[in-house]
């Protein structure tokens, strides 16, 4: 993304956060004040087994240690998370019911749905982010490419013929695709599948010749030589694959993506509840368990500053603006 562009994400992002970091500073943040006197829920608004829920199930025991009240983790999907969303939007705000954040409800949805019951900046407090997952750009084995480099003449070279899946139309998988493109003018085309449990079967046959994925989906497939990881979507190269490059490093200047993990609360809880809710969060992000865990499954720890409620606030308003670009790159729109 331009220079530019970025400054005026960024003082666009700064500008819808202080609303929401100026109620939660401006509420007494005794955390010690305000303990739950009942268990927590923590929807996740997806089905058990994904990113999504391996993260709240990591950090729900943690956080159960500081509140000194169980974590309950509570999976609902439907709608790409939108049915739990509208749900938890509308619960009452007493801090006892809590919503792992992720793209497809706080990012996706809103860009591309209608009727959604709820408005993500409007009715959601956020906690804090709480990791990063990035995508890896990997190909099928046989795929004439060796690096990203090579990837991209040989999708020039063939027009409309190198075909990438992705787990769904809007998917992460799907936009990050779509601004590969846009950067690169590769002209990959899209296959939709309907999860990505559909999909990687196919880049193992070679049915799709690549696919943007999270890393931990197709790690032990690269590592097996049943695919070839060709970069990763991060800011830095992981911990858990050092020795795979970077898109940027690649050739291809300030590309990221990645799928995101964050706690939120319904609008309205009280500012002593929320400060002890974010230090339950923030010291089960600090435990170095915890962190080993989700670092190997290819997850990015958030820094301290998107680990805060202002923070996650600011990163949620950029990380909508870069959906709604990828969104329309990719010819989605909102229907009327």
């Amino acid at each position: 993304m331009p220079t530019a562009r970025r400054a005026a994400f960024a003082a666009l992002a700064a500008a819808a956060a202080a609303p929401a970091a100026a109620r939660i500073l401006a509420a007494p943040a005794r955390a010690a004040d305000w303990r739950p006197d009942r268990p927590v829920r923590l929807v996740v608004p997806f089905a058990p087994g994904g990113n999504t829920d391996l993260v709240a199930r990591v950090i729900g025991p943690r956080m159960s240690e500081r509140l000194g009240q169980p974590v309950v983790v509570e999976n609902r999907a439907g709608a790409a998370g939108s049915v739990a969303a509208a749900q938890v939007a509308r619960a009452r705000p007493d801090g006892l019911t809590l919503m792992i954040g992720s793209n497809g409800p706080m990012a996706i949805n809103p860009i591309t749905r209608t009727d959604l019951g709820y408005e993500p900046l409007r009715d959601f407090a956020p906690l804090g982010l709480v990791v990063r997952t990035p995508l890896a750009l990997a190909v099928h084995r046989d795929l004439p490419a060796r690096d990203v480099a090579a990837l991209i003449a040989h999708a020039k070279a063939s027009p409309g013929r190198v075909v990438f899946g992705s787990p769904g139309v809007a998917s992460t998988g799907h936009l990050t695709l779509e601004m590969f493109n846009a950067a690169t003018g590769a002209g990959i085309t899209h296959a939709p599948y309907q999860s990505g449990g559909a999909l990687t079967p196919d880049l193992v046959a070679g049915t799709v010749a690549g696919a943007f994925v999270e890393v931990a989906t197709v790690l032990p497939l690269h590592r097996e030589g049943a695919v070839r990881i060709l970069a990763v979507t991060a800011g830095r190269r992981l911990r858990v694959a050092p020795e795979l490059p970077t898109v940027e490093e690649a050739g291809v200047p300030g590309f990221r993506a990645a799928s995101f993990v964050g706690v939120v609360a319904p609008a309205g809880v009280p500012g002593e509840a929320m400060a002890a809710l974010h230090a339950a969060l923030a010291a089960a992000v600090r435990d170095p368990e915890v962190r080993r865990r989700l670092e190997e499954m290819g997850s990015e720890m958030a820094g301290e500053e998107e680990a805060s409620p202002a923070g996650f606030a600011a990163f949620l308003q950029r990380e909508t603006e870069w959906t709604r670009l990828a969104a329309e790159r990719a010819g989605l729109r909102r229907p009327q």
